[in-house]
């Protein structure tokens, strides 16, 4: 009996990714103009630059957690087949979702006694979650147990980074992420935040830099201080509708840590409506982050 590796929208993890690993979704929803829709990471009710032009011309997207409808249906899925179930959830520093996981699983694990459900929050979100269930299921193909793959990502989920910058400081503004004085001052002077995920899944800026070049090089330098070169690494770059700025960062990257492979991907809805169009990031495994909000 095998196990099935499960995570939800916040993993940004395309069709293309999930065939290849073989990883499931549950889905995350957003709001606009008072319609709701499905956190499709495959884009098919609107491609990517559809809904980020939303943005820009000045839309409000509204997103919400896993429901519990959506949850039990992919979980009872594959329980039904007889399978355990790996669950790598959205950080909960970030989302509710984690919680209604974990009361979905408490309701329905008793009609399942002999499946097991692990789920663990990841403290990550975007590529961060995504490449830690990458790794689950490159460890899951060599024959690892369903137990050794979660207590290795319990170990090392501090190890997976993000370094993210937005163009613009209203969507966090707009998210509840930055003040209002923050967004408008910052607006002026032309500041980009790098953003981090903490060591309890919670994003903050950690720097702030003056445009969109430096916060560019502010990236690759903060990556190669942090990099480590473990077996299972892997480098991502995600970003929101704003390829040729990703591409330019790529170059940079190679340039700085040799001829190393890197993947592009779209910041999915869920994370997107958070931090806006042009917002890029670099997703690895490196140093352990031990820095904190409050710190």
């Amino acid at each position: 009996m095998g196990f099935v590796i499960i995570t939800d929208t916040c993993s940004d993890l395309d069709k293309g990714i999930r065939v290849k690993y073989d990883i499931d979704y549950v889905p995350m929803s957003y709001t606009c103009d008072e319609k709701t829709y499905l956190g499709d990471l495959d884009w098919d009710a609107s491609s990517a630059h559809d809904f980020y032009e939303l943005m820009r011309n000045g839309k409000r997207i509204f997103t919400s957690q896993v429901s519990v409808t959506h949850t039990k249906e992919k979980l009872e899925k594959y329980l039904k087949e007889g399978k355990d179930i790996l669950y790598l959830s959205c950080s909960s520093g970030l989302s509710k979702s984690y919680d209604v996981v974990r009361n979905v699983v408490s309701e329905i694990s008793p009609n399942y006694p002999n499946s097991k459900i692990i789920v663990i929050d990841t403290l990550r979100a975007c590529m961060a979650l995504g490449l830690l269930c990458i790794t689950a299921s490159e460890f899951r193909s060599q024959g690892k147990s369903i137990d050794e793959v979660a207590s290795w990502i319990k170990e090392n989920m501090a190890t997976c980074h993000m370094e993210a910058t937005v163009e613009n400081l209203k969507y966090l503004k707009q998210a509840g992420r930055v003040s209002a004085a923050s967004a408008f001052f910052g607006g002026l002077l032309n500041i980009k935040p790098i953003l981090i995920e903490d060591a309890q899944g919670r994003n903050f800026a950690v720097e702030k830099v003056k445009g969109r070049i430096t916060s560019l090089e502010r990236l690759v330098e903060r990556t190669v201080e942090q990099f480590k070169d473990v077996p299972h690494q892997k480098v991502f770059i995600s970003h929101a509708d704003c390829l040729e700025d990703a591409l330019k960062l790529k170059d940079m990257l190679i340039n700085a840590l040799g001829n190393i492979e890197i993947e592009l991907s779209y910041i999915g809805p869920i994370v997107g409506a958070s931090v806006g169009p042009n917002t890029m990031g670099v997703f690895f495994y490196g140093t352990e982050v031990t820095v904190n909000k409050e710190d």
